[in-house]
């Protein structure tokens, strides 16, 4: 089963950012094929990762909830489903991309989504890790669309504002009682270092000492130009930072 890494906190934070450097220090360290999956209606793993996603779960689920008078003789609608699924795929070398979509619209998605939450399980098998850039806020781990954590990487930025976030995620895996193997805190876009006042508030908060992530100019101009971040060069001081947390985790050796 595959080793499944998290990434939350509020919108802005750069978890998508964060989530793309995961993928990519994963596929550099040969650690075996990576799932990325973008869990954010708003899909922004797609072009950090510099790929495209054509279609999401949100349409398949749609597909086969539409089609089921029409489905091919003997075909059930797990098995459509299913299909379906793998190919929306987005396949690339040493990972693979699956976009979650949009939230539910009017009606009842009770079973197509308890089908679709069984067939990204079976998917997830094929993998030795998968990296889930959650929305912003709790809607999936509030639904548990993530299931079992190998590794939750909370972030904030340089805010006692988004440490409540942080905090309520923590609260919520909890009440969830999710798994959770081990559990990493980071500032992202950190000047300098990480300022007094905002290591205080989070440890008032009960939260795991913080790393920092830098600000990372680079970065910024990938982001600007609409190029992969994923292009990032070796010595970014943000992606140091990733594979140095990935490392404190025992993700990456």
């Amino acid at each position: 089963m595959a080793d499944v890494i998290a990434v939350t906190g509020k919108g802005g934070v750069g978890k998508t950012t964060v989530a793309a450097l995961v993928v990519r220090a994963l596929v550099e360290a040969s650690k075996g094929a990576v799932l990325a999956v973008d869990a954010d209606p708003n899909l922004n793993l797609d072009t950090a990762l510099g790929l495209k996603a054509e279609e999401t779960v949100g349409d398949v689920r749609e597909a086969g909830l539409d089609r089921a008078a029409q489905l091919p003789g003997g075909m059930a609608k797990a098995q459509f489903l299913e299909l379906r699924i793998q190919q929306a795929l987005v396949e690339a070398k040493g990972f693979d991309l699956l976009a979650m979509g949009r939230p539910e619209g009017p009606g009842c998605y009770c079973f197509a989504n308890s089908i679709l939450r069984a067939c990204v399980d079976q998917l997830g098998k094929q993998y030795r890790y998968v990296v889930v850039d959650c929305e912003a806020g709790l809607e999936h781990l509030s639904r548990r669309t993530a299931g079992d954590l190998e590794v939750l990487i909370l972030l904030s930025d340089p805010s006692v504002r988004s440490l409540d976030t942080v905090k309520r995620v923590l609260e919520l895996v909890q009440e969830l009682d999710t798994k959770v193997g081990k559990t990493a805190f980071a500032f992202t876009r950190v000047a300098d270092d990480i300022p007094e006042p905002l290591k205080a508030a989070a440890e008032e908060r009960g939260l795991p000492e913080p790393r920092a992530i830098p600000e990372d100019p680079e970065l910024r101009e990938l982001d600007v130009n609409g190029r992969a971040l994923t292009d990032v060069g070796d010595d970014s001081p943000a992606y140091q930072a990733v594979k140095a947390l990935l490392r404190d985790v025992g993700a990456l050796s």
